[in-house]
């Protein structure tokens, strides 16, 4: 096709690019004298009716976008050749290699130049998805990134192109759903035609891992659906943080904008609910054991505190009234003695919760236990072990809630200390660590686990 001219204006100089159906070109504009792109969309055989729908979406959506690093629109027409007939969309010339052209000739990135790249991607991200409706791109990889040449200590300009695959909110809620994309860098809802803006950004996370490990994300381990990178990437444990709430499969633990995970990459922080430590607090003795398939928290017993006496001595002193109340309602005769027997029975019921809260204060421990199939946490005492609550499957943990020591009123205007708790959600099932009637009331050890389970688990750290 080369000198053959498009459009009565457009001059082929090369072909860029070619897959079933499609031609990239590049072109020279006999009228303006510049160098141009021009998509082709070829009706032959393999021509399907979805093929021309996303490519006239993608030229009404470049004809609405205005941003300098995505390219513009110029031109569309209908093809009709002895040799070629079916459309073209002509849009303006970058002079820049993609990601995957600089990783082929063997450029590796530094961390910096990642964030910088990030960052990049980022803003045009935040143009897309802060437009009405939204814009997906819905295939951001390294060969959608172009990157011009450095520049001091800069990485070089970035741009984002070929919105072949592009997508608007309105039109994923409404119509047929096709399922676009590219295998290891599409996250697990796109699989079933579903789309969000926050897509775009496990894409995003899937291109910055394959530029730091230097492997397609598809080759690299999994674990729950999640890219397992850490042991590839020689990369800081904020970067590594950040990267795994890009790319977490379930939606509601992955970053929530473009805008809120450009934050986070300059203040790593902002996605946890506070500065938490991260090493194990001196003196604890609280016992962590962790690795790739287990993770598991045994909390030994406090022991004794004086704050225990009042209700160690309640607790007696209750049960002792029952029993003798009990003694004496048996000791009447039969049958009168059965409604008072029956009676003392809730006050047993509340007695015996009051007694196994002052023992388990004292002599219980807890264990909560994170394997490849489920989350579970176990209440011993005296050798006898009971889940509360039951175990879940691994796969529902849904978020990490830690709350803060705070004071909670009561209906009479009395404040009550409530010290820090920890939650893990798994579905509708809640697994607490601490708060009041827990053994464990240390603020520095609550923020340590939480840090730990975040780690493991790859999921953010909410407040509440």
């Amino acid at each position: 096709m080369t000198k053959e001219i498009l459009g009565e204006r457009y001059e082929i100089q090369q072909q860029l690019g070619k897959k079933a159906g499609r031609r990239t070109l590049l072109a020279h504009d006999l009228l303006t004298q510049e160098l141009v792109i021009i998509k082709l969309l070829i009706f032959g055989a393999d021509f399907e009716w979805d093929d021309l729908k996303l490519f006239e979406r993608e030229a009404e959506t470049l004809k609405s976008l205005s941003h300098p690093f995505i390219p513009r629109y110029l031109d569309y027409f209908e093809v009709n050749l002895p040799t070629i007939k079916g459309f073209a969309l002509v849009q303006s010339y970058i002079p820049a290699q993609t990601l995957e052209q600089y990783l082929q000739a063997g450029r590796t990135f530094s961390e910096t130049e990642i964030k910088q790249i990030a960052k990049a991607v980022l803003e045009i991200l935040i143009y897309l998805h802060g437009l009405h409706p939204p814009v997906i791109h819905r295939d951001i990889k390294p060969s959608n990134i172009l990157l011009g040449e450095r520049s001091g200590n800069s990485v070089g300009q970035v741009y984002l192109v070929d919105f072949g695959s592009v997508q608007t909110v309105l039109a994923t809620e409404g119509g047929t759903r096709t399922v676009v994309g590219t295998y290891g860098y599409m996250p697990p809802e796109q699989f079933g035609g579903r789309t969000v803006p926050v897509s775009d950004l496990y894409s995003l996370g899937a291109t910055l891992i394959y530029l730091l490990t230097g492997t397609h994300p598809a080759d690299l381990p999994q674990k729950d659906f999640r890219i397992q990178f850490e042991q590839a990437a020689n990369i800081s444990r904020d970067l590594s943080n950040w990267l795994r709430w890009l790319i977490a499969p379930n939606l509601e633990n992955r970053i929530n904008s473009a805008l809120e995970a450009l934050q986070a990459l300059d203040k790593p922080l902002v996605l946890k609910a506070t500065e938490l430590t991260i090493s194990k607090p001196a003196g604890s003795k609280i016992q962590l054991t962790k690795n790739q398939d287990v993770l598991e928290i045994l909390i030994p017993p406090s022991g004794w505190q004086a704050s225990m006496l009042v209700l160690g001595f309640f607790a007696i002193a209750w049960n002792s009234f029952i029993l003798f109340w009990t003694i004496g309602a048996l000791s009447a005769p039969f049958p009168i003695n059965i409604p008072f027997a029956l009676f003392s029975l809730p006050f047993w019921s509340v007695g015996g919760f009051m007694l196994y809260g002052f023992l388990f204060s004292i002599w219980g421990s807890m264990r909560l236990r994170l394997d490849s199939q489920q989350v579970s946490l176990t209440h011993e005492l005296f050798g006898f072990k009971f889940h509360r609550p039951r175990p879940s499957p691994r796969h529902n943990i849904t978020k990490l809630v830690y709350i803060p020591p705070h004071f909670t009123k009561d209906t009479d205007g009395d404040r009550t200390h409530v010290p820090a708790q920890l939650e893990l959600w798994s579905g509708i099932q809640k697994y607490q660590l601490g708060g009041n009637n827990i053994p464990l009331k240390s603020e520095a050890e609550m923020e340590w686990l939480a840090q730990e389970l975040s780690d493991w688990l790859g999921i953010k750290i909410a407040s509440k």
